[in-house]
């Protein structure tokens, strides 16, 4: 069901729903957008930060698919949604240490403006949007959790992402289209 766009303002987008573009800095300092990638086929949008126990389990499976998928055309983008004045360790210059001492190599963008978890409707770190590129613009896909064991990569049984891009790479549908995010709670002061 595709959401209005009164429910896109209040709850994010759902599953057939077109994902706007967005401009964000990266701890490079580069401004990226979803339309630099020309020859991608859609993307892994992950909502994530440098202090969540959740997130922090997820960065090598983050890293690893990544890899694994953007010369399949779907690079993962991330971005850290969580105000520094409540969370003081996911300033910028911070992100900016993580990026490179774990080896990111991935976009890790800085939602200053708060509005893309927002727009997304992204409550936990990790919390992750499959889009595909259609004529009509980038479209959700997938929304929910990484696998199904964000503590223990070692555990995972179910790779529920990864089986997702899997079956759009194949010319499938997506055959669960939506998961539980399990995750610390986006960090940002109430409206």
């Amino acid at each position: 069901m595709i959401g209005t766009e009164e429910d896109i303002a209040t709850k994010g987008y759902g599953i057939g729903d077109v994902a706007t573009d967005f401009k964000l800095k990266d701890v490079t300092g580069k401004m990226v957008s979803l339309s630099d990638y020309k020859d991608a086929k859609g993307f892994v949008v992950i909502f994530t930060c440098n202090t969540c126990p959740f997130a922090v389990a997820s960065e090598d499976r983050i890293i690893a698919l990544d890899k694994k998928y953007k010369e399949k055309g779907y690079p993962v983008i991330a971005i850290n949604p969580n105000d520094p004045e409540l969370q003081p360790d996911d300033t910028f210059e911070l992100m900016q240490a993580k990026a490179k001492d774990k080896g990111f190599t991935f976009p890790y963008l800085y939602d200053t403006s708060n509005s893309v978890y927002a727009s997304y409707g992204a409550t936990k770190t990790p919390h992750v949007y499959l889009l595909k590129k259609e004529d009509k613009g980038n479209v959700v896909k997938y929304i929910g959790a990484i696998d199904d064991n964000v503590r223990d990569g070692d555990a995972v049984k179910d790779q529920f992402l990864a089986k997702a891009i899997d079956e759009l790479l194949s010319g499938k549908q997506v055959s669960v289209t939506e998961t539980k995010a399990i995750g610390c709670s986006v960090k940002q002061k109430k409206a």
